[in-house]
This record gives C-alpha cells, structure tokens and sequence, in this order.
C-alpha cells in the first residue's frame, strides 16, 4: 500500500508543472510554407522530410500585424462624432461590445434592422414637408448657423465677385459646414463691393437661416503686412493715448483757472470788508466833537 502510494507521488512529482493561464502570453496566428518542397513519396508511404533542410519555413502572414476587421452597427440614436439616427458605421469592437450596443446606441445590421432603418430614412428624405422631422443633426447645425457670422476677405484681382460657389467654399473653410449650392440663397448676386450682407442657408429641406455676411478689403497674408499693419494699430493707439492726455491737461487748466478767479474774487471781497470796519471804527459818532 506504501509502495503504490509512494508511486503515485513521484509520478505527480516527475510531470512537469503546469503553467498558470494568467502568465501565458498571447498567442497569434503565424502561416508559414516550408522553404524547400518534400518531394513526392510512393502511394501507401510516407514523405521522406530531410532532417535539416525540411525543418526551414518562410513566414507568409502574421496575424498580429494584420489589420483587425471592425464592426458594421446601426445607429439607433445620434452620437458625437460618430453619426446620426439610421445611419450605418463601422467601429471597433471594443467600442461597439462596451459602450454602443450595452447603451442601446446601435443595434446589429440584420435585416430586420436594415430595412426598419431604410424605410425610416426614406420617409424622411422623401416624406411631406409638413410630415418631416429635423434630426438631431439638423438641429445643432441650425442652432450653431444661428450663432454664426461669416466674413470674407475680398481677393486683389479686379474681377473678383462673391457666388454660390464662392460662399460654399468659404463656408467649409471658415465656419466648417459644407452647403451645398441648393441649400444656399444669396438676395444679392453677383457681390463686388465692400460692405455688410446677408444669405440664407436651408439645413435638409426644413429649417431655413439667415446669416449675417461681410466682405472686407483685401489683406495681405505676408509677414511684411503683418509687421506693417502691427505698427500702424500701434501708432494709432499712441496717438489716441496723447489726444486723450492733452484733453486731460486742458481740463484741469481750465478748473485751475477758475479756481484762481473764484479765490481772488474772495480776496477782494474780504479786503473790502476789513476796509469798510476799520473806516466804522474811525468815524466818530454822529453830532459828537472830534478828539483829534
């Protein structure tokens, strides 16, 4: 009975340990072709591999740099950055398994889902105007156009004049919105002078703004200009600094002035006052002889 139990132990003993799950690495994929090709062997027999030469490999694709293959969702709700309500995205796993689909943000594209979504976007691209609803992103491009001013820098060459196809552009560069020419409505057309304007952009159909527009004088995006027109802003402020104090100065001149001819007009009046007792006090009384 001791034998076989002493037995048992050391074979558990001689096996070797088995490796814990938490300190094994991550295993990848490797494919890989062996360098030198085994000829073929008779039927019924098995392939004679060289011991060295068959033992060599090529490495044809390696998983772990390969790209990773990302998650096609539907949009239930609108999220930043991301997309709006239907839309269809693909993102990471991660981010569709842990925060998308646990929050109820997307769901998966069957085809369930596929044509809910469909039938949902064409109602409301192709739905009666009064029927039509803003989306969520609709709405924040109208509430952020109604904040919104854009100014225009008019170009150096004579025949230069603002259109559609200017404004677009300069939509998408200064203010980051791409208009399409259909969406935008310029009462003015052709622009060429210099002055303050106004257009009106229609955001999917429904909501239309109207936005305040400038086109200014030409600058020049040298540095030279850029020096030239610092010293002239400063120039200009010193001048209206040396205005203002000369303003000051004349101002408290005139209340010294006026401050010396009310203090001599008090003068005046009391030294006449100190005049006119000492004569009362002099003067002897009336009817009564005169002791000098």
């Amino acid at each position: 009975m001791w034998s076989s139990g002493r037995r048992v132990l050391q074979d558990l003993l001689s096996q070797p340990a088995v490796r814990s799950f938490s300190l094994t690495p991550v295993q990848h994929t490797v494919v890989v072709e062996r360098w030198w090709q085994v000829p073929l062997s008779k039927v019924g027999s098995p392939p004679r591999l060289h011991p060295r030469r068959h033992r060599i490999y090529k490495l044809v694709e390696d998983t772990k740099h390969a790209s990773k293959e990302r998650m096609e969702l539907i949009l239930t709700q609108t999220v930043p950055k991301l997309g709006g309500r239907g839309e269809t995205v693909f993102v990471k796993k991660s981010v569709g398994r842990n925060k998308l689909l646990p929050q109820g943000l997307a769901v998966y594209p069957s085809p369930e889902n596929k044509q809910l979504f469909s039938e949902e976007l064409r109602l409301l691209h192709e739905g009666k105007p009064e029927e039509r609803v803003q989306t969520r992103t609709g709405q924040m491009t109208v509430e952020y156009l109604k904040r919104s001013k854009l100014k225009i820098n008019k170009m150096p060459s004579e025949e230069f004049q603002l259109t559609k196809e200017v404004v677009c552009r300069q939509f998408d560069k200064k203010l980051g919105v791409v208009v399409p020419p259909s969406a935008l409505n310029l009462p003015f057309e052709p622009i060429k002078d210099v002055g303050d304007y106004w257009c009106e952009v229609t955001v999917n159909g429904l909501d239309t703004v109207r936005i305040p527009m400038s086109l200014l004088p030409y600058e020049d995006p040298s540095a030279s200009y850029q020096k030239q027109l610092k010293a002239q802003r400063k120039q200009q402020a010193a001048t209206l600094v040396l205005e203002s104090a000369q303003e000051e100065d004349a101002v408290l001149k005139a209340d010294s002035g006026a401050a010396d001819l009310e203090a001599g007009l008090v003068g005046t009046s009391a030294a006449e006052e100190t005049t006119q007792k000492v004569e009362d006090e002099t003067a002897s009384p009336s009817g009564g002889p005169n002791k000098n």
